[in-house]
């Protein structure tokens, strides 16, 4: 039995079935931010009342409604949900093994301002593990860091997630951009030179916005050097290596550059004031008494060049891992797909094929008839050696022997880390699922299709599609195919350029990854905050709303007065 996607389905009208499809989300942002529902609760009663429009509002089959959240469910556990156990089990292993003492006081031998430290970690390494992995990691392993130098877990988390903002457009070596290729034919060097154009200027105010949000106006201005050191390096490098290398490597060099040119400038520069939260103590007291009755230099003498590369060495490991797996070819040969004649990728090739399961969703594959008449393909997409979760769990079994723990002691540490992420775990599966009832069902596309009718003023909206796709799947990926073919047929439509309205899908896009669900949930087991994601919602919310309004602004005046700058 086959279902065909309807978008006039209730009353046979465009706008009375988009009313119907906002419901599922205004009920997350009710749940969340006014009735501070834990999130895998918020998640679950989500995916139950999405169901229940899936199937008495659009007249989709109760079996095809279910099936298409199992799917989402499936996928939320591997590749996100494997993503967030390795990477705070990696973490938690410099805990328990005193590695991150070290890592904490080579830090404060840069900086022992929170400012900065924030820039450092939170915008720069974020932005390095996002070009380089992408889904989740980086949020992970940068909320999970700024937690063990003495930040807040929800101030930490926050600020990663907004951090993020920057190089999600890019992440995942460029995956993002390149999936857009596929279903409009824009070639995506032309996307990613768009992109370009765009989010540099968000690039390079994130910083300043950073430490304005968490010191206010006065405190920010006493570090404007090092603000503008980490956010225009940043943007100048995502400008250029976006429009003139492509949509694979912005990321990775903005990042490395703006870290590296912000770590140097601290050899040179200190702000007047030394920045720390007013209740450090009761934050971490373990920081506190290291702060109070040390300097950062005297603490760092007690270290050796050596002990300090060891301390970080787990997260130099995880970098190379991520990147080798982010490798195009290397990815392909993972997931069993590789057809060259290289000897070694050849035998990666074989073990990925075998650890690479991709059975059909019964009930579900070929059987939901989309908007362009064809039907959609369902699988369940395991692909075990390709996923960046098995990539951190190979740095983790490295970092077992650099830090010397037992066999016990690291499998004890890996069986704590499971339990105490059961409910993040189901936050994500639950989400996940949502996002795919709302996709087979045919919702996305019909709140897609309203905003497409925004006329003269879609280039406004355009980047709002992005937002909403990214806010549903969790994705800038997943948004960019959702919507990528209705910005192009749309924006042919009322004389937009193309490339102009995919460019602000994925711009718009990564506003929304802050208050997406599976970022939220993401965020809060890394800091150890699993069911308050209500909390987190709050915090981000806001920002996401305002970098999304600037982001509406920027392609509007593109479209309309600043129509030079699209390539």
């Amino acid at each position: 039995m086959t279902f065909t996607q309807n978008f006039t389905v209730v009353g046979d009208n465009l706008a009375l079935t988009a009313v119907v499809a906002l419901i599922p989300i205004l009920y997350f942002f009710w749940a969340l931010a006014i009735k501070r529902m834990k999130g895998y609760i918020a998640g679950s009663t989500t995916l139950l009342l999405t169901l229940v429009l899936a199937v008495f509002a659009f007249k989709m089959p109760v079996v095809t409604a279910v099936m298409s959240a199992t799917q989402g469910a499936v996928y939320g556990v591997l590749p996100i949900g494997w993503i967030i156990i390795t990477s705070v089990f990696l973490y938690k292993l410099t805990v328990k093994t005193g590695q991150f003492d070290i890592i904490r006081s080579s830090v404060l031998s840069i900086t022992e301002d929170r400012r900065i430290q924030a820039l450092l970690i939170a915008f720069s390494f974020g932005a390095f593990l996002e070009g380089a992995a992408g889904f989740g990691a980086p949020v992970a392993i940068s909320a999970a860091l700024l937690v063990g130098l003495g930040f807040n877990p929800l101030y930490a988390a926050g600020l990663c997630l907004i951090a993020n903002t920057a190089p999600v457009a890019f992440g995942a070596i460029g995956i993002p951009i390149i999936a857009m290729e596929g279903p409009t034919g824009i070639p995506a060097t032309e996307v990613s030179k768009m992109v370009g154009r765009q989010l540099p200027f968000l690039s390079a105010f994130i910083p300043f916005y950073l430490i304005v949000m968490m010191t206010g106006f006065k405190k920010a201005f006493e570090v404007m050097p090092a603000i503008l050191v980490s956010g225009l390096t940043f943007a100048i490098t995502q400008y250029l290596s976006s429009n003139f290398l492509g949509p694979e490597l912005p990321d990775v060099l903005s990042a490395l550059v703006s870290l590296f040119a912000l770590a140097i400038f601290m050899k040179f520069w200190r702000p007047k004031t030394i920045y720390r939260f007013s209740a450090e103590h009761e934050i971490a007291a373990t920081t506190a008494t290291t702060m109070t009755t040390t300097t950062p230099k005297q603490k760092h003498n007690s270290y050796t060049s050596g002990k300090i590369f060891k301390a970080w060495s787990p997260f130099l490991i995880l970098t190379g891992f991520i990147s080798i797996w982010g490798i195009p070819t290397i990815k392909l040969a993972l997931t069993g797909h590789y057809e060259g004649t290289n000897t070694i990728l050849k035998t990666i090739n074989s073990l990925g094929h075998f650890f690479t399961f991709t059975p059909e969703v019964p009930w579900l594959h070929n059987k939901v008839i989309g908007a362009s008449g064809e039907p959609i393909a369902a699988i369940y997409k395991l692909e075990i050696l390709g996923a960046a979760g098995t990539a951190i769990l190979l740095a983790a079994i490295v970092t077992k022997y650099i830090v010397s723990i037992s066999w016990r002691d690291w499998a004890l540490t890996f069986g704590e880390t499971v339990n105490e992420l059961k409910y993040p775990i189901i936050t994500i599966a639950t989400v996940v699922g949502y996002a795919y009832v709302t996709n087979a069902s045919g919702m996305t596309t019909t709140l897609g299709m309203v905003l497409a009718k925004t006329g003269a003023l879609f280039p406004f909206f355009a980047p709002v599609l992005g937002w909403l796709g990214v806010f549903i799947t969790g994705s800038d990926t997943s948004a960019n195919l959702l919507f990528a073919k209705l910005q192009q047929v749309t924006a042919t439509s009322i004389g937009m350029d193309p490339v102009l309205a995919l460019a602000a899908n994925s711009s718009g896009g990564v506003t929304g990854k802050m208050i997406s669900p599976q970022s939220i949930a993401v965020a809060c087991a890394a800091v150890g905050l699993a069911g308050k994601e209500s909390d987190l919602f709050r915090f981000t919310i806001k920002h996401s709303l305002f970098l999304l309004l600037l982001i509406c602004i920027i392609t509007f005046l593109q479209n309309n007065i600043l129509a030079w700058m699209i390539p």
